[in-house]
């Protein structure tokens, strides 16, 4: 794999132990790659090994739960160096809302999805929330307009400056059809790549906006309306960032919906569709509502 960080159910109940999924507060997101606000992502999850220091990220799912990328865990079965920072929002400043966990257990699926058990829960706050995950059979049309979140490079082998403050760039969904035909396009034999069924693709067929290295695990999140987001993908691969005809490929979080289920009972999957308006919508169906974490 290559790598890839951008060039960037309402709120029922809320306490130590429980938080309605996807909940986050309305300020704008500034599209084109920025800053991302304080807060404004509360399950993002810095992933940090040893002297390697950050190398992916990931999201909150659970109190004890990450979902992240299978390849930032070449060794499941060790992961001593292995940190993970929750409520950070700066890589190299002060973080007054972070907490750190060690990593219990690292379970992979499919061709790059990981789900990592905690050696511990977080305890929930506003900067500190897990994000709502879709159901099996939960689609993201082509063209919507959703996020990718993360610490890595701002343009390939560059790294994130300063601080090292969040990023987020609005990428939109691009449909499997168009993703192949996408790769396809000026490939010489090494750059073919297989857009699998448990693949979603995001980004510009011109390029531009994309997620990098250091990205990887990271969430792409889209919006549900009344300011809760879900997560259609974790950043998986891609060939270099942000170039023509590249878009970012992602692990399809829908198409392991039932492993995530059996794994992490707690956690909030949503069954919803896309309504058909100018809006695009994403509904809940009123009897599949967001599950309070217990």
């Amino acid at each position: 794999f290559v790598c890839l960080s951008s060039c960037k159910c309402p709120l029922l109940h809320l306490s130590s132990s429980s938080a309605v999924c996807g909940r986050a507060p309305p300020e704008n997101r500034i599209v084109g790659g920025s800053d991302a606000v304080e807060g404004a992502w509360p399950w993002q999850v810095d992933i940090q090994q040893g002297a390697n220091g950050h190398v992916c990220g990931g999201s909150l799912i659970a109190a004890d739960w990450v979902l992240s990328a299978a390849h930032c865990f070449p060794t499941p079965s060790d992961v001593s160096e292995y940190r993970l920072y929750v409520g950070r929002y700066q890589l190299n400043g002060f973080n007054q809302f972070e907490t750190v966990r060690r990593v219990s257990r690292v379970l992979v699926a499919g061709s790059d999805l990981a789900l990592v058990q905690l050696d511990g829960p977080v305890e929930w706050s506003e900067y500190v929330r897990p994000v709502c995950l879709p159901d099996t059979g939960v689609r993201f049309p082509g063209g919507r307009p959703c996020y990718v979140t993360g610490w890595g490079h701002i343009r390939q082998g560059v790294s994130l400056p300063g601080v090292g403050t969040l990023q987020e760039v609005m990428v939109p969904i691009i449909d499997q059809t168009s993703c192949r035909t996408m790769f396809s396009v000026d490939a010489d034999g090494t750059d073919v790549v297989d857009i699998l069924s448990d693949m979603i693709c995001a980004g510009y067929q011109e390029g531009g906006k994309d997620s990098c290295q250091g990205d990887s695990g990271g969430p792409l999140v889209c919006p549900m309306g009344n300011d809760t987001w879900i997560q259609a993908g974790v950043v998986s691969f891609g060939l270099g960032c942000a170039e023509p005809n590249r878009p970012g490929v992602y692990a399809k979080v829908s198409a392991f919906a039932d492993f995530i289920r059996a794994t992490v009972p707690e956690v909030q999957l949503i069954a919803a569709g896309w309504r058909s308006t100018a809006a695009l919508a994403l509904v809940l169906a009123p009897s599949l509502a967001c599950l309070l974490l217990s």
